[in-house]
């Protein structure tokens, strides 16, 4: 099983900011990964206590970045450019209990970047769904 150490190599954050735990299953299309990090009270991204759940954006786009570095790309410094079709189906996420499930599916990926769809779920509840859009810095 890989460790939550071993995701801090793939993706681009470091400490608290890494809201990834363990892989549950990948392929070549995809990832899902588990966490408890929306529990944390030390999670970066909450505000006043609570953790949005539009937050769930950030989870699928460190779920792309594990993608990317199973399938052994070469990290490349990119910026997420776009979430698209997010339907949410909560507010906040920092109540949901037990793991969530984050599942992202690689839709395009080209010499400019990458779009992923990802599936958030906890139990058997779909938390939110979208697309994520990272373009790839032309220094990279």
């Amino acid at each position: 099983m890989i460790t939550d150490r071993e995701i801090r190599e793939l993706v681009p954050h470091a400490g608290a900011m890494c809201l990834l735990e363990r892989i549950v299953s990948a392929d070549g299309d995809s990832v899902v990964c588990a966490t408890t990090t929306h529990r944390s009270a030390a999670n970066p991204l909450r505000r006043d206590g609570r953790l949005a759940a539009l937050h769930l954006a950030e989870y699928g786009a460190q779920a792309m970045a594990v993608h990317g570095g199973l399938k052994g790309d070469v990290a490349r410094a990119g910026m997420l450019v776009a979430v698209r079709d997010l339907k949410l189906q909560v507010e906040r996420i920092d109540d949901v209990e037990g793991e969530i499930l984050i599942e992202a599916r690689q839709l395009l990926a080209n010499s400019g970047g990458l779009v992923y769809s990802f599936a958030a779920r906890a139990a058997d509840r779909e938390l939110a769904t979208g697309r994520v859009s990272v373009m790839f810095s032309r220094d990279s």
